[in-house]
């Protein structure tokens, strides 16, 4: 990258949104996609926390918040967390922020310094690599695997500490497997004595077994969470992060620079929803677990493998290599043939090669006929 920060050269492109951005062109010329790509759910948001938001817009309610966030959603964040978790968190605790994304490099830029390590999951959710590489960190790979549940060996993980090891990232329910970090886990990675970076976002799509927070096993952690996945509210980007004490004042001066403030009426939209609208989250975890049921089955008997069942999030996981060693390649020709998007393995780190993501974030009717022209595609191919 000439004339750019050499830092950059080090980055990957988010593969999933290069399938997605190709299928989109390819839709502008007429041909019809199925969408099992993204992450994004197909629903809108909630009726009320719409109405919420309109009516913020129309009075008004359209200046900064205080910088660490509306102290009414940051009431209802403490709710959350005594309600689900039985965990008391205070206000002053809580950053909200455009989305988990500013939550992710606040937390880093507080933590590390130039060569400071993070701990990712290999596969795992992509963009950490890069964030930690804007933080001037290193990320540092430990493998996880089917046979593990794709959770970490502790005994791995022990090996991969250094002085230099600033925090490790958890993400339960996972991207890309929708599996739980069991309380044992968390247990053994607490004791390592390293701050934790959780993820949540995908807290509140959970079908099987229950998601327990990190917080129910230290504070000496850093959740992130947000309203994009769980509500439906990916437009409106807003997330939110919880913190120790001792950090909270970096975070708010990084927050005041950096991002001012959250937008305003998001966070009366999410108040609302957070309150009020309990009955609508259900009916999408219902509606999801149909499709994650549906899927699971069709995947399987077209020959894929699939060891980890799915418990959370939207997303299926699944062992192509009887089909493919290259998930790259074979995910831009099923699009290009089967007009079917799918997230190639690779995407998630070297050792989901051989696997690809199937989201169900998309209606039952449409994940039928995308999996049916998959099943034709590999009789035609295999």
């Amino acid at each position: 990258m000439e004339k750019c920060n050499p830092r950059l050269a080090d980055m990957k492109p988010f593969i999933v949104m290069e399938v997605l951005e190709r299928a989109c062109q390819m839709e502008r010329e007429g041909t019809g996609i199925i969408h099992l790509e993204v992450g994004e759910p197909d629903f809108d948001m909630p009726s009320l926390a719409s109405d919420t938001a309109v009516k913020a817009q129309t009075h008004g309610v359209t200046h900064y918040t205080h910088s660490l966030g509306d102290p009414e959603l940051r009431v209802e964040i403490c709710n959350l967390y005594k309600r689900e978790y039985g965990v008391d968190v205070t206000p002053d605790r809580i950053v909200v922020t455009s989305g988990s994304s500013p939550a992710i490099l606040m937390t880093l830029l507080t933590l590390c310094g130039a060569g400071d390590e993070v701990i990712i999951s290999n596969p795992g959710y992509p963009c950490y690599r890069n964030f930690i590489l804007a933080a001037n960190a290193v990320p540092v790979d430990v493998e996880v695997d089917a046979a593990n549940g794709f959770l970490y060996d502790i005994n791995k993980l022990k090996k991969a500490i250094t002085p230099r090891t600033k925090a490790i990232f958890v993400n339960s329910p996972m991207n890309p497997s929708g599996t739980l970090v069991s309380d044992e886990s968390y247990k053994e990675i607490v004791r390592l004595g390293i701050p934790i970076i959780s993820d949540e976002i995908y807290h509140g799509l959970i079908y099987e077994g229950k998601a327990h927070s990190v917080l129910e096993f230290t504070d000496d952690a850093f959740v992130l969470n947000g309203f994009s996945k769980r509500y439906a509210m990916t437009g409106l980007r807003l997330g939110y992060m919880i913190a120790p004490h001792k950090y909270m004042r970096a975070l708010q001066t990084l927050q005041q620079n950096l991002f001012i403030c959250a937008p305003s009426t998001a966070q009366k939209a999410a108040v609302t929803a957070m309150s009020k609208c309990g009955d609508t989250e259900e009916d999408m975890r219902t509606i999801y677990n149909e499709r994650r049921l549906y899927m699971i089955e069709r995947l399987r008997s077209m020959g894929f493998t699939i060891e980890v069942e799915p418990k959370g999030a939207f997303y299926v996981f699944a062992d192509a290599r009887k089909f493919t060693s290259d998930s790259y390649s074979f995910a831009f020709d099923v699009l290009e043939n089967a007009h079917v998007g799918i997230t190639p393995g690779v995407d998630f780190g070297s050792n989901g090669e051989g696997f690809v993501r199937f989201s169900y974030a998309n209606s039952i009717d449409n994940i039928k006929e995308g999996l049916d022209r998959l099943e034709s595609y590999l009789l035609k191919n295999n």
